[in-house]
């Protein structure tokens, strides 16, 4: 994935979100609320990713600080995506390849759409955060997400989460496999809402967690505490195992659905572009 047709199809979605600030920087969605892109509102300071044509520089003379003007019809999104680094996370290699590709392309579209992003690789060890803000980085940062590895042990992801979670965003997209312990999600949705966030969590399950098709005597090991366990499969264990399985994933959409946000069960087996262009668009999340 990451062909020139591809993305040129890509640059073309938008993400839908309800929770639109108003006008912070110069960005390519307009209301029609707030006058014309000359009435002028206030300052804000610089940060890394904005357009340096912007700066005031009669502003900084006087300050030796880098302000830049924002206007009251010009509205930027910003958007947060959280990709689960844990080693369960890795430890399927289709499970993997795809969060790396849906996190590769919905960076692109955000910063195509010439909205703020920052992508934040949950418990990472090697790899960091991406802020960037304009279509000028769009093509580098899907590059830089799709070939990120990390090949170190991990903690859990959501108290990893807990602290690096970022507050002045108006949209936070999850993406991992949601097999923690469900206070957890729930505490980490909480503070989230908190600050008014839209939220929207994918789950992404390999193919082998939704069926297994294992038999016989194996160890099993824990990816993130590396502890291990000789089990006999069989057919009833399995069978029991995707009820459970069931439970979980149903209870944790209904926690996502309790705090307002948007909850997505995909497969690892699914096609990329089916996610884009149909998955999405159906579910309201992109146009």
């Amino acid at each position: 994935m990451g062909s020139y047709a591809f993305l040129e199809r890509l640059q073309k979605k938008r993400l839908l979100v309800k929770t639109r600030k108003r006008g912070m920087h110069k960005g390519s969605r307009k209301s029609s609320a707030f006058g014309t892109s000359l009435e002028f509102s206030d300052f804000r300071a610089y940060q890394p990713g904005d357009d340096v044509r912007q700066i005031d520089w009669n502003v900084y003379g006087r300050t030796q600080k880098h302000y830049i003007k924002r206007f009251l019809d010009e509205q930027e999104l910003s958007v947060a995506i959280y990709l689960d680094v844990t080693s369960s996370m890795r430890a399927l290699p289709d499970k993997w390849e795809l969060a790396r590709q849906l996190a590769a392309s919905l960076s692109f579209v955000v910063l195509a759409g010439e909205d703020r992003l920052a992508f934040i690789p949950v418990a990472a060890k090697t790899a960091h955060p991406i802020r960037r803000k304009g279509a000028v980085h769009r093509k580098g940062v899907f590059r830089e997400i799709a070939g990120l590895e990390d090949t170190e042990k991990s903690g859990h992801f959501y108290d990893q989460l807990g602290k690096v979670m970022l507050k002045n965003h108006q949209l936070s997209i999850i993406i991992s496999d949601g097999l923690e312990p469900l206070d957890k999600v729930e505490a980490t949705l909480r503070k989230m809402r908190s600050a008014k966030q839209e939220i929207w969590f994918i789950q992404l399950l390999g193919k082998e967690e939704l069926n297994p098709a294992f038999n016989g005597d194996l160890k099993l090991v824990d990816s993130e505490m590396d502890t291990a366990v000789n089990v006999s499969i069989h057919p009833s264990l399995i069978g029991n195992y995707q009820t459970r399985l069931n439970e979980h994933n149903q209870k944790l959409e209904g926690v996502c659905r309790s705090f307002g946000c948007h909850y997505i069960l995909i497969s690892a087996e699914t096609d990329l572009q089916t996610i884009l262009f149909q998955d999405f668009p159906r579910h309201g999340l992109m146009n």
